[in-house]
Parts: C-alpha cells; sequence; structure tokens
C-alpha cells in the first residue's frame, strides 16, 4: 500500500523548518535552514524573502533526497509564517524590498499618525488590536511616505506564509489568521473595512483574497517542482499564522485551550469563541475556523537565553565542540540548582523593547540584584524566571476581559527543558502540558493541509490522531508562593525604570 504523507512548512524569524508528517502526527523526516536577518538603521529589522524561499528549496529537496521521502506519496502541502511581516511584491510576486519583520519598530511616527487621524480606540474597536509600530498598517504607511518608488510599485502586500505559498502555486492569498495585522480588518466579521482603508489612505487593491487556512489555494506549479524537488499538482493550502499553526499542533481547538510558545519570542494563545478585545492583547483569528484567539506576544523567549550563551559561556564550550541543544541542556541544569527567587536576582526580557501587554519601545533588559555572590546559574535562572513573569503578565491581563486557562500546551525549543518548562509552571500556577514540541508550528501547517485535502474530517479529529501529550508538569504551591512576591517586584520593576528607558534611548541615538 502507497505510504501518504504530509509537508509542512514553518518559515520562523530564525530559519525555516521543513517537516514531513504521517497522518498519525509521526515526524517521517525533517531539515531546519537558515536566513539572515538585517539591522541597515535603527529599529529596522529586515528580510530577504528570495532567502525565505531559498530556504524552502534547499529543506524539501534535503527531505526528498536524504530520508527517503518519494514526492508523489505528498498528499498535501501547509505553509506559516512569522506574523506582520510587511512585504511588497509586483504583479510577478517579486518582492521590491526586503520585509520589514515584526521587530522592526520605525514605524513609531506612523502610528502615532493613525491614532491621530481615526482614534485609537475607533481602530482598537475595529482590528482587536492596539495601534503599533510593529503591525503592518504603519509599515505600509511608512513604505509610503519614505519609500514611494516601492509603494507605487506594489501589486500587493503578502505576508511571510503567502509569498511561499506564492512561490509554490503562482497565486496570491491572504489567510483569515493574519488578518489581524491590518487595523482595516474587521476583527469580528473577517473582512476589510473599506472606509477604513480609505481614511488610512491605502487601497484595498493592495490586499490578497481571503482564504481559510485549510483552504486549498492552488497546487504546485511545474517551475515550483523544478526547483524544489516536487511533482506538479500537489495541493498547497493557505496556512497562516505560526503562533496560530502552533496552537493547532499543540493540541487546542477548544474554546478555553491555551498554548504557551517558547521560541525566540515568547507568548500565548487562549482559544475563544467570540472576539473579546483588550486593548493591551492581541486578538485574531485562530486556524480553526469561527475561532479565536486572545494572545500575548513577548519579546522575550528563548532569544534571551541563546544571547546569553552567545555572549557568556566559556569558550571551551566551542573548542569542544558542545551543540546548541547541548549547551542549552546545560544551562537547564545549572538553573536547577538555584532555588526559587534567584537569590534576588530579577531580570526583564525586554531585549528589542516589548509588546504585550507593556507595548513599548523603549524597554530593555535589566538584570536587578546583581552581587557578588551571584554565579552564572543565578543569571541562567533569571531569565527563565523572567520570562515566566512575561507569560503571566500576559494570561493576567487576559483575565481582566474574563478569559482564563487552567492549562496550557506547551510547545517550541524552551519546552524541551524540563527545568524552564517546571518554573513557568510554578510561576503561573498552571498545569503545563507538552506534546511534540520542536516541530508543533510545521504539524499544525501539515494538519491544514490534511484537512483541506480531506485527509481527515474535521479539526477535533485531526488533533486526536497527530497530537500525543508527551509529559505533564503541575505547579508547587510553595513556589508559586513564592514567585507570587518575585512577581510583583517584577511589575514594580519595570514601572520605576520605563522613564530611565527613555532617556537611555536618547543616549544611544546621539
Amino acid at each position: 500500500m502507497e505510504r501518504r504523507l504530509l509537508l509542512g512548512i514553518d518559515l520562523g524569524t530564525s530559519g525555516c523548518k521543513i517537516a514531513v508528517f504521517d497522518f498519525e502526527g509521526n515526524v517521517v523526516a525533517h531539515h531546519t535552514s537558515h536566513y539572515r536577518t538585517f539591522y541597515p538603521d535603527k529599529d529596522h529589522v529586515e528580510q530577504d524573502a528570495n532567502e525565505w524561499w531559498a530556504a524552502v528549496c534547499k529543506g524539501i529537496r534535503s527531505v526528498l533526497s536524504n530520508n527517503d521521502v518519494i514526492a508523489g506519496e505528498i498528499a498535501g502541502i501547509g505553509v506559516d509564517g512569522t506574523s506582520w511581516a510587511c512585504l511588497p511584491v509586483d504583479k510577478e510576486g517579486n518582492p521590491l524590498c526586503r520585509a520589514m519583520l515584526w521587530l522592526d519598530r520605525r514605524a513609531t511616527r506612523q502610528a502615532e499618525q493613525m491614532k491621530e487621524k481615526l482614534g485609537e480606540e475607533r481602530l482598537v474597536a475595529l482590528s482587536g488590536n492596539p495601534v503599533d509600530a510593529a503591525y503592518i498598517v504603519p509599515k505600509i504607511l511608512w513604505l509610503k511616505q519614505n519609500r514611494p518608488d516601492v509603494y507605487n510599485k506594489s501589486y500587493k502586500f503578502l505576508q511571510s506564509n503567502a509569498f511561499i505559498v506564492y512561490k509554490l502555486t503562482g497565486e496570491f492569498s491572504q489567510d483569515y489568521s493574519q488578518g489581524y495585522g491590518f487595523h482595516f480588518f474587521n476583527i469580528s466579521k473577517g473582512c476589510w473595512d473599506e472606509r477604513v482603508a480609505e481614511e488610512l489612505g491605502i487601497s484595498l487593491e493592495l490586499m490578497a483574497p481571503l482564504f481559510y487556512s485549510h483552504q486549498v489555494v492552488g497546487t504546485v506549479t511545474r517551475k515550483a517542482a523544478e526547483e524544489t524537488g516536487l511533482i506538479p499538482g500537489i495541493p498547497v493550502v493557505a496556512g497562516g499564522l505560526d503562533a496560530a499553526c502552533c496552537t493547532l499542533g499543540a493540541g487546542v481547538v477548544k474554546p478555553g485551550q491555551a498554548q504557551e510558545q517558547g521560541g525566540q519570542s515568547g507568548g500565548m494563545s487562549i482559544q475563544i469563541d467570540r472576539p473579546v478585545i483588550h486593548p493591551k492583547l492581541i486578538l485574531g483569528y485562530h486556524v480553526v475556523p469561527n475561532q479565536w484567539l486572545l494572545q500575548g506576544g513577548t519579546v522575550g523567549g528563548s532569544g534571551a537565553l541563546r544571547w546569553f550563551a552567545e555572549q557568556f559561556r566559556p569558550s571551551f564550550d566551542v573548542a569542544n565542540g558542545v551543540q546548541n541543544n547541548d549547551i542549552f541542556e546545560q544551562m537547564s541544569q545549572e538553573a536547577s540548582k538555584i532555588p526559587p527567587g534567584s537569590g534576588g536576582l530579577i531580570f526583564l526580557p525586554y531585549m528589542a523593547g516589548e509588546r504585550s501587554p507593556i507595548w513599548d519601545t523603549k524597554a530593555r533588559g535589566v538584570f536587578c540584584g546583581l552581587s557578588y555572590d551571584k554565579t552564572r546559574a543565578h543569571m541562567v535562572r533569571a531569565i527563565m524566571e523572567g520570562v515566566g513573569f512575561s507569560l503571566l503578565h500576559n494570561l493576567k491581563t487576559a483575565e481582566e476581559v474574563g478569559v482564563c486557562t487552567t492549562e496550557l500546551n506547551s510547545v517550541g525549543g524552551a519546552a524541551n527543558s524540563l527545568v524552564w518548562t517546571q518554573i513557568k509552571s510554578d510561576i503561573t500556577g498552571k498545569i503545563i502540558k507538552v506534546p511534540s514540541s520542536d516541530y508543533a508550528a510545521a504539524l499544525g501547517s501539515a494538519i491544514l493541509a490534511g484537512i483541506g485535502v480531506g485527509v481527515y474530517k474535521d479539526f477535533d479529529e485531526a488533533v486526536k490522531k497527530s497530537v500525543k501529550v508527551q509529559r505533564i508538569h503541575e505547579p508547587d504551591p510553595k513556589k508559586y508562593e513564592v514567585y507570587s512576591k518575585c512577581y510583583t517586584l517584577y511589575l514594580e520593576l519595570y514601572e520605576r525604570l520605563k522613564e530611565y528607558f527613555v532617556k537611555l534611548d536618547g543616549i544611544t541615538t546621539c
């Protein structure tokens, strides 16, 4: 009997993961490629979309040639990508400039202009999201004001996953789960608001047709097949936001379920069956139709610990050939020897400003409480705890509008650390379940493809067949009590320092 498989493409901030799954969610083959991130000016963070495609082609060719996967076995393809990527393309789908990433904050002035012109309350009520430079519309306006040569040539503005779908199929698309990046997207009705777009000075002709995430956009073209090693005619679904696909890959398909993401950045997503707006959180469509995700997105995640490892690990680790995963496991073991609270050391994980719930571009990372008795292990644990506090901050903010959860499904690289996952459970007081974590986003994309081509009859069946919980963490009441006191200090520390972040920003820009 011929084997049938699903292909998931996960276009992340730091690299592209390609994973091939069987219908039970088992990873048959995988490959990771990386691409460059450019920082051409202050607050400018960009990537070359053509490098995304090159990484996709490399990854697919690798899984086809090195892992005994036959292209004809692939029944469908799904793609997920990072949020708020602003990528203008021409009629042939060629990028007109490098994509402005979610980390890019150059459009602060344009965000303020939007508030002044239309009023922040009106925009939040329509889109369900705060008006911030990280979102797509301020970036489009920045291009219009600063790069008219690019803006005037633009045919469509695509999201990261939509660009890869175009390269595979030759069809333009915009999935619902990525719609939340546009402040003229009606988050309640799931449609564009022509009047608001017009008032902002943006034509809706620049938007691609809307698709459900599991909906087939097209099939692999002959040209794409030649570049990737696939065969023509394989169905490709619209895919969606990486956090939403990751949430699906974590098994979240019912209201009240939640996902905690420990990738380069951090965050949480709680599924709800109606749009609930909190001006300090992120509201978007789930990749599950007619469901929403109330989300908290932070810059503090594995990236903060990776930064620490790159800057402060002894050079002999590299000389002895210690791999990245080994380094993270070593750091986890070091952190396990330090008691909760890190001996009075608190870390603010705002390494590139911060998104929800403080939305402060100028916020920066801080260690508070350093002294001669503190070791590297104290600092590692403080970083892990700081990321946990940022998660708790978002969960408590969601509770302010009545959106609550008692447990989290944790995915991403950080979920591989038993120590870090337990710290998060103790800080939040939540049960944390860990399914297979490394390829959750790619699995979510593959599940969408499976539903789109009829492999699964619905989302419930897909999750039951393909998502398997590996372990469960329960909070320790005594440690939770300690962390509750530390969390209060964590919040106070930011409030006392935020005016100094502004002053520090003034120094760095002199």
